[in-house]
């Protein structure tokens, strides 16, 4: 396996640049040239069918027989000007992923290429191998896919991809999709009615999503000769370098080249998919970037970050990289997150939760402000477990990433407004843009000073005319954490409402009203609210006492969703039935065992088979110096203790290996999936994943490096 080492590092030195070229210097030009949107709905269809789709879109209505027919046959044609020879309904099951099934225009037996209305709208593939929780047998099959025309189609290479939504055979959901679209519309909902206490002619309310996405990037044949990297997508070996992110120098600075040239491939084929792709940098960590969207609705923001991570992957394979979503890929360096920027946008273009110089506005924005603070505050545990994975345990709560205590921050002027409302029920908000902070420097200009300042350990942060919900993974699909959020928000104005209401009815004047109602919600929720370190030994300790969770593990943080309260709120707003959360929470628990048992299989087979065999040969060579040395009459007594490091090391990897697969056996017989992930949690990724690894870790430093048989950090990060 040292030869595999080697020979991926000669490759390295070979590599060549791959050069991309822009369509255009002007994006615009060719921007969203591969999507079936509205411009090319209206170029390819009658007038007035394109208004009945549009409306139909808008106002979330059932589009007829005749009229998906007239837009299956549109989209063939277009779709095949563009090269297309199939089309896929493009669902996103419960695997962490997304799945396809391709079938051809071609009909031989009619010899024509055709594409029919039943076709766009329903497709049935396979479901018996899809995660179901129970919903579904294996022997039971029959599944449906059906389009979802908010999100627009698509030809990825020559196939015309469909957005769809994937149900079984019996109706219930079992895809991501689905419950995401109807908590959106439980916050379209209750967000308009409580928009129309101020605002009458509003009838519409959208969730906007920008989710900034932070990615490794390693070369292909380094890649390939870590098996655990293959496998499992983190390495579970490896000694930290000399210089790993300490001096900082990664973050923002240049970016290399051959990097560089990936994201600019990568950037023109987003662009032209209609993926509004704007930032990119050098993240802290060596070989981590981030890539960043201009915000979208959420539904058509998620589809475009599950599409955009499968464009890096192929990207990534023409210029010979690999990229890493895994949360943590490497020990000891920041992980990967996908900080989720979300906001209330109404139909009358006013962003609710940006404060402005109206004073009704201001209202409403505080209404809103308040309102989720308090929907955190209520279910900070379900919250928690909307981001609850096998991986981003890892990162949670490390030096990168916020803890797994939920808590807001606000900012110390919003602070000192919820402060005053609490106190006086009457305050002024000044803009962000009249508030200056002067840096003492002639030749620079004041800079604005924002609402907020910036918290990166904040798992929940306002950052001036949004929240960030910065916990999130990096391989997650947002839309199990926007469902919860969404959901959770939808309730709590639900709830404002009615509170409301109530005064009214007794004879409060609207505007006290809703003054009352906000004053109550600010004390209530103040334990939520966090402007500290949430790195502190301190932020756990007063956590504790303000009663916030503090679950570390996914197994025991998939609770919340089980409790009669979360049950209720997912089938109140016709999120989630109770059987279809229950079973959404099998098929976690189950992912999480599955993920700990292939990392767990793949530090046995790496320890056993190539680190043991590769200490014990270089044991044996000191062994043969350690008698020559003895026979030359010079002391021996250094390499001799080199020799014990290593045979201690040694018996600590094999002892816990051994140990490891007998308790893995014992697991496997526990019937109960929830007893068994905890199991897998404590039993297994607890007692044994650290103390191996640390002794394969001593090892490195103690084998020679000629030796070694896994590409080290060193080679990983810096060379490129």
């Amino acid at each position: 396996m040292a030869q595999l080492r080697f020979e991926a590092l000669k490759k390295l030195s070979e590599r060549t640049r791959v050069h991309a070229d822009l369509p255009s210097t002007n994006v615009s030009k060719f921007f969203g040239e591969n999507v079936y949107g509205p411009e090319q709905m209206r170029a390819t269809l009658a007038p007035a069918l394109y208004k009945k789709v549009s409306q139909a879109i808008k106002n979330h209505e059932k589009i007829d027989e005749v009229t998906a027919d007239a837009v299956a046959s549109a989209a063939k044609a277009w779709a095949m000007a563009k090269g297309a020879t199939h089309f896929t309904h493009w669902f996103q099951p419960m695997t962490g992923g997304t799945a396809e099934k391709h079938d051809s225009f071609f009909d031989a037996l009619a010899g024509i290429e055709r594409f029919k209305g039943s076709e766009l709208v329903q497709q049935e593939p396979d479901a018996s191998s899809f995660p179901s929780g129970g919903i579904r047998s294996t022997f039971e099959a029959r599944g449906y896919t059906a389009w979802d025309p908010t999100s627009p189609m698509f030809v990825y290479g020559r196939t015309l991809c469909i957005p769809t939504v994937f149900v079984s055979y019996t109706g219930e959901t079992l895809d991501t999709k689905a419950p995401l679209l109807k908590a959106l519309k439980a916050v379209d909902l209750a967000a308009t009615k409580v928009c129309q206490l101020f605002d009458k002619d509003i009838q519409h309310v959208v969730a906007s999503l920008g989710a900034e996405q932070e990615y490794f990037v390693v070369d292909k044949a380094l890649f390939d000769a870590r098996p655990d990297l293959v496998m499992a997508g983190r390495t579970v070996f490896g000694h930290a370098p000399a210089r790993g992110q300490q001096m900082e120098d990664h973050y923002f600075g240049s970016i290399p080249s051959r990097v560089y040239d990936f994201m600019k491939d990568f950037e023109i084929e987003a662009w032209k998919l209609g993926i509004p792709v704007r930032t990119r940098h050098n993240e802290v960590a060596p070989s981590q970037f981030e890539v960043a969207p201009l915000f979208e609705e959420v539904n058509v923001a998620n589809d475009h970050n599950q599409l955009m991570m499968d464009v890096m992957g192929r990207v990534a394979d023409r210029h010979n990289l690999r990229v890493l979503f895994h949360e943590k890929p490497f020990a000891g360096l920041n992980g990967s997150g996908k900080h989720n920027n979300w906001s209330l946008i109404t139909d009358t273009g006013v962003n609710l939760y940006a404060p402005t110089s109206s004073a009704r506005d201001n209202l409403m924005f505080l209404t809103f402000f308040v309102t989720t603070i308090k929907a955190v505050h209520s279910y900070g545990d379900l919250l928690r477990a909307s981001i609850a994975t096998a991986a981003n345990d890892f990162r949670l709560g490390a030096n990168e990433a916020p803890p797994a205590i939920m808590s807001v921050f606000i900012g110390s002027q919003m602070t000192a407004v919820l402060d005053e409302l609490e106190k006086k029920g009457n305050v002024k908000i000044e803009k962000g843009d009249n508030m200056y902070m002067k840096l003492g420097i002639d030749q620079i200009p004041e800079i604005i000073l924002d609402a907020t300042d910036r918290n990166r350990t904040s798992p929940f942060a306002f950052t001036g005319n949004k929240f960030e919900f910065r916990a999130v993974g990096g391989s997650d699909n947002c839309a199990v954490a926007m469902t919860a959020l969404n959901t959770i928000v939808a309730e709590q104005l639900d709830k404002f409402f009615a509170a409301v209401n109530k005064q009214i009815e007794k004879g409060e004047e609207k505007r006290l009203a809703i003054v009352n109602v906000l004053r109550d919600y600010i004390k209530e929720s103040k334990d939520i609210r966090f402007e500290g370190d949430g790195y502190s030994d301190g932020w756990v300790e007063e956590a504790a006492k303000r009663k916030l969770g503090n679950v570390k593990n996914t197994p025991r943080a998939l609770d919340a969703y089980l409790t009669k309260e979360s049950l209720d709120l997912f089938e109140k707003h016709e999120v989630m039935s109770h059987k279809e959360t229950e079973a959404r929470v099998e098929i976690r628990q189950e992912a999480y065992m599955k993920r700990v048992q292939i990392e767990a299989r793949v530090m046995g087979d790496l320890a056993m088979n190539h680190i043991v065999p590769t200490a014990i040969a270089y044991q044996t060579k000191l062994i043969e110096n350690a008698n020559g040395l003895k026979g030359l009459g010079v002391d021996n007594a250094a390499v001799v203790q080199t020799i014990r490091e290593i045979s201690g090391h040694i018996d600590t990897i094999k002892n816990g290996v051994r140990a490891m697969v007998e308790d893995r056996k014992r697991i496997n017989k526990i019937t109960d999936t929830h007893k068994r992930a905890v199991a897998y949690c404590d039993e297994i990724k607890e007692k044994y994943f650290d103390s191996i690894r640390d002794a394969v870790d001593k090892l490195e430093l103690l084998v020679d490096n000629e030796d070694w048989p896994l590409v080290k950090y060193r080679e990983l990060l810096f060379l490129r």
